[in-house]
């Protein structure tokens, strides 16, 4: 059971952004007062997770609606996932994860940013969502499905914290660390995504 914890931690670790989360933060809140960052990563953490949860408890039901099956879903989360994990690997920015220039520049404009972009797109994103319907909808217990929201539970925490810790995390680690995090977890995630391809195919039956 505990790998289940590991694969739903190392996804959303991934999807989530937490790896360059910081910098980000950062550079949107440079002329804030620390209260006022602190406010903003608390609220955008608390709208993001009740988002993400939101659809890890409705998933089941939201593909229903749309007639979607669970072999369909794991591989199209697959594909999504491993073209965040190109871009992860790359070091390129196509909004799976991260903000669009033009979400980067409407967000210089507004003085919170805690719902927007702070809880959707870069907490929520596409990609965390797609995550997190894939990994409870395909849960095989109960026991699954709550180590799943754990996971998602403790990433959105570390996720918190590294909000409050943007400043010094950035001056730590620079460019280069950031770069070499976000490639790791990058080679890490495009396995995951290869192995959910793998499993959709194989469950939808299209190899007899």
């Amino acid at each position: 059971m505990s790998s289940t914890y590991i694969v739903a931690i190392a996804t959303f670790f991934a999807t989530v952004g937490v790896a360059d989360i910081a910098f980000i933060f950062a550079a949107l809140t440079k002329d804030n007062t620390a209260r006022e960052r602190f406010t903003f990563a608390t609220r955008g953490v608390l709208i993001a997770t009740a988002i993400l949860l939101f659809f890890a408890l409705l998933g089941n039901q939201i593909l229903d609606v749309f007639g979607i099956t669970i072999p369909a879903l794991r591989t199209a989360g697959g594909i999504l996932l491993m073209l965040i994990a190109i871009d992860m690997v790359f070091a390129r920015h196509s909004g799976g994860t991260s903000t669009t220039k033009q979400e980067n520049v409407e967000s210089q404009e507004r003085n919170d940013i805690s719902v927007f972009p702070l809880a959707m797109p870069l907490l929520s994103g596409p990609g965390a969502i797609s995550a997190v319907i894939l990994l409870t909808t395909g849960a095989k217990s109960d026991t699954e499905f709550w180590l799943v929201l754990a996971a998602l539970v403790s990433i959105m925490f570390i996720a918190w914290i590294t909000l409050l810790l943007a400043m010094p995390i950035q001056r730590l680690l620079g460019l280069t660390g950031l770069s070499v995090v976000s490639r790791v977890v990058g080679i890490l995630l495009a396995a995951l995504a290869v192995q959910f391809i793998f499993d959709g195919i194989k469950a939808s039956g299209l190899l007899g």
